[in-house]
């Protein structure tokens, strides 16, 4: 059933549900970027605190040495988590899932403050709904708390999170927030980046860099060790560090230090828009005999190495068929002549054009289209796909121009005017 939607009369242009319409645009917009920030914390940390409860089992004690096998696939499931579930909502919400990064947005001002707030309080309810819902669903005891190697000190794990959510957080500024023709694959740079940062942490202080990532699975067990704050702290702490460095990268204008590293060597490139001043001028210093010469107007200068795409442009040829060309910006126009001949007004002044032959040119005549040879154009035989003597021809139909050729018989439709 299609959903009937009505004018918002508040704001013209906007519609909503009938529903809803007592619901002001702006409190809507931020109910859905909180319920996709929460449906999306939750799936993410969900799989992969699934990953990490295989991984885990049977358990093992912090002092055994994590085997390669088990690394590998708490990093895998973290990774892919993020980047399939930033995927999925980040036209709902943005597809953030972190207190951090959503703190890293709005210190850049990509986010407001107001609408920072309401995802970190989303995200950290999805955080202890996916921890609650992994303990139930799961058999064994939860094992996907982060902390501590014995090894690692607290300073030593607060700058190891620290480190790791800066380089996460720079990634999403520099393949989300700016955007470029990869934006639509910043899904997997990001998850990439996850799963490196896990790689190069999960031993050592559980792979964070996530306040909701620790806090869901310490709340659902009631547990939480005196180093918990560098969970929070850490990844806060390398949020700033990553806006700082974006800040500064932006103030010196990264984007002119390797210019076209975003370019496909095939950039559109079109000629400046036509005035009225530049068509009185080129008026007065010339006849316009052409429509082509108002089209062609300001090209001297364009490049000539295949780059620009206007060369490709088949020259122009007024129709037959008046009033049935217009240009958007109304300037120039197909109109009828004086003597029914199509004609180009420009600025209320009329040109003639060319006129054009009311019947369509004859198709070349069998034997003189190079799919005979000369022996056998005197020889009088016909091939046996013509239908119609040498002295006919037949005329390609306006139907048979734009069908193509028929994919079955490997021949085009013809309408025989010649021979009727």
């Amino acid at each position: 059933m299609k959903p009937a939607y009505t004018t918002d009369p508040n704001r013209p242009g906007e519609k909503r549900l009938p529903e809803l319409r007592w619901l002001p645009n702006r409190v809507r917009h931020m109910l859905i970027s909180m319920l996709g920030e929460f449906v999306g914390t939750y799936l993410f940390l969900f799989f992969a605190f699934a990953g990490t409860q295989v991984a885990n089992t049977p358990p093992s004690t912090i002092d055994d040495p994590a085997s390669t096998s088990t690394l590998l696939y708490i990093a895998l499931a973290f990774g892919f988590s993020l980047a399939v579930n930033v995927w999925i909502f980040f036209r709902i919400s943005g597809g953030l899932f972190n207190p951090a990064v959503s703190i890293a947005l709005a210190l850049i001002g990509a986010i407001g403050w107001l609408k920072a707030g309401l995802l970190i309080i989303a995200q950290i309810l999805g955080g202890i709904a996916a921890a609650a819902v992994t303990s139930a669903l799961l058999p064994g005891d939860l094992k996907v708390r982060t902390s501590l190697s014995e090894s690692t000190s607290i300073t030593r794990g607060l700058f190891i999170e620290t480190l790791l959510t800066a380089e996460l957080i720079f990634c999403i500024f520099m393949l989300a927030a700016e955007k470029h023709k990869a934006t639509y694959l910043a899904p997997i740079g990001i998850g990439l980046a996850l799963f490196i940062a896990e790689l190069a942490g999960v031993f050592y202080t559980g792979g964070s860099l996530n306040p909701a990532r620790s806090f869901g699975p310490d709340v659902v067990l009631r547990t939480f060790d005196g180093y918990h704050w560098i969970y929070w702290v850490g990844p806060i702490l390398g949020a700033i560090i990553a806006v700082v460095f974006y800040r500064l990268i932006k103030l010196l204008e990264y984007e002119t230090a390797n210019p076209g590293a975003d370019s496909d060597g095939r950039e559109e490139r079109y000629a400046e828009p036509l005035t009225d001043e530049d068509i009185r001028r080129d008026r007065n210093a010339q006849p316009l005999s052409s429509f082509n010469t108002a089209l062609t107007h300001n090209t001297a200068g364009r490049r000539t190495d295949g780059t620009d795409e206007s060369e490709f442009l088949p020259p122009f040829q007024p129709t037959n068929k008046p009033n049935h060309f217009r240009r958007s910006s109304s300037r120039f126009e197909m109109m009828n002549g004086p003597n029914g001949t199509d004609g180009v007004t420009v600025l209320g002044d009329t040109y003639s054009l060319p006129s054009m032959p009311s019947q369509p040119l004859p198709a070349f005549q069998h034997g003189g289209d190079g799919h005979r040879s000369f022996d056998d154009r005197n020889s009088g035989s016909m091939r046996s796909h013509s239908r119609s003597r040498a002295s006919q021809y037949e005329e390609a139909s306006d139907h048979s121009f734009r069908s193509a050729p028929h994919t079955e018989s490997g021949s085009s439709v013809y309408s025989s005017r010649g021979s009727s």
